[in-house]
């Protein structure tokens, strides 16, 4: 049964900022994923080229790797999300003869901490992908990502309906906007969320002139509707939009970015009604637009919905790596606890058949540790007798294994990240939100 009940009045804490920690920024993206939250670019004093990752449970701040050929310039109002142990950016580029012949499209996988290529304009299975843009939305639906929307160049704002299928890397064009008139139209600065089979979106810039309509799109029927309601937020540009149990939780934006506020609105999926929701005495939120906003915790995890109408199974790419491994290795660690030979058994003539094990034992330890198998990592055992490059380090994954385990527990908390007005040279404004039930 959906929850209807009213929610109660929220905390709103400033979360202190340690060593090292990012610079304080707007119109930047961040995504959470299995307790973490990832932050990538925006703009400060100027723009910035930078991905952060911050621990919930250890209140602590990490620099990860920006660099490279497959990892992303300064970006500006780009989109990023999360999908099976890899965030997906896009768009976000600022405009120039160079980037136009670029993909607007990075990977970076969250288990290796790497950027890793993806399929470029001159792919060979992309027919048509969208162009680099800013302000547009992103959300994942089963195992796709849908995009809406954004400012292209001198060309305005966009109503292009994307859909990029992680599966096989191929983007698909739902909608060109043109067609049919019936949905939100051109727009940029909006938000959208995803509630079971449904996108819903909620104002921003049409244009030059600010919106405050609201849109649903259904992945069963392909159709948008509008959603009328005698109350609800006014004209927003620069909000954010999370999913929280059976509501969608607004907050911020304005009419421009030096009007923000600080209005947090709940919309209920099942009676289809808004309601401002009110702060504890002492406790006030943020004025904040071009910020971002993430939720945490089993109340704000995302409903993707089934697989793609028209899809098979779906196929898991990039996952975590199971703890326990078999890897080809050297045996010449065999002498260490929990390693399995894997040996090979040949013909033998004077026994009428094969060899055991025990026949072929070695003539002496060279020869032992000439030969080649498996080495077995048993991660409760807390020991690693091979290791690649892209293996992650001992100390790392036990830490992480704590974490894993902290994150399990996590109570619901909405993350406010940054967002004008910001302070220059000072560090990442986090703002905490909890909310109690009535």
């Amino acid at each position: 049964m959906p929850d209807t009940r009213p929610s109660g009045p929220c905390l709103w804490t400033l979360l202190p900022s340690g060593a090292p920690s990012p610079c304080d920024r707007y119109k930047h993206a961040c995504c959470s994923s299995e307790g973490h939250v990832y932050v990538l670019g925006g703009r400060g004093s100027g723009c910035l080229r930078d991905l952060w990752r911050y621990s919930v449970v250890r209140h602590e701040w990490t620099q990860l790797n920006c660099s490279g050929e497959a990892a992303p310039e300064e970006l500006e109002e780009h989109s990023m999300v999360a999908y099976e142990g890899a965030l997906y950016v896009f768009g976000g580029m600022l405009d120039s003869a160079s980037t136009r012949s670029k993909s607007a499209l990075w990977v970076f996988d969250m288990v290796k901490q790497k950027w890793i290529p993806s399929p470029g304009k001159s792919a060979a299975l992309q027919r048509r992908t969208p162009s680099n843009r800013k302000g547009h939305s992103a959300v994942v639906l089963a195992s796709a990502m849908l995009l809406y929307g954004g400012l292209v160049d001198m060309r305005g704002s966009s109503a292009e309906f994307w859909r990029l299928d992680f599966d096989t890397m191929v983007w698909s064009l739902l909608s060109d906007g043109q067609q049919n008139s019936s949905g939100p139209g051109p727009r940029h600065s909006h938000s959208a969320v995803l509630h079971q089979d449904s996108m819903y979106l909620y104002g921003g810039l049409k244009g030059l002139q600010e919106q405050r309509d609201f849109w649903r799109w259904s992945s069963v029927s392909h159709g948008w509707s509008s959603l009328t309601t005698r109350s609800g937020p006014v004209r927003l540009v620069g909000h954010t939009a999370v999913a929280y149990k059976d509501r969608m939780l607004l907050f911020g934006g304005g009419l421009s970015q030096n009007s923000p506020n600080n209005c947090l609105w709940s919309f209920n999926f099942s009676t289809h009604t808004w309601g401002q929701m009110a702060s504890l005495p002492g406790s006030s939120p943020p004025d904040k637009i071009h910020h971002c906003c993430t939720g945490l915790g089993p109340s704000y995890r995302s409903e993707t919905g089934g697989p793609w109408p028209g899809c098979g199974q779906r196929t898991r790419v990039l996952t975590r790596p199971f703890k326990n491994r078999c890897f080809p290795a050297p045996l010449s660690f065999l002498g260490s606890q929990g390693a399995i030979e894997l040996q090979t058994f040949s013909l033998d003539q004077s026994h009428g058949g094969r060899t055991t094990a025990s026949e072929q034992e070695p003539t002496n330890r060279d020869t032992e540790r000439n030969r080649s198998g498996l080495t077995f990592e048993n991660k409760a055992l807390k020991k690693t007798w091979s290791c690649t490059e892209d293996q992650l380090s001992e100390e790392r994954e036990e830490e992480e294994q704590e974490e894993d385990i902290s994150h399990q527990h996590l109570p619901d908390l909405l993350l406010v990240l940054g967002g004008r007005p910001c302070t220059l040279h000072g560090p990442l404004s986090v703002w905490q939100m909890t909310l109690s039930d009535s």
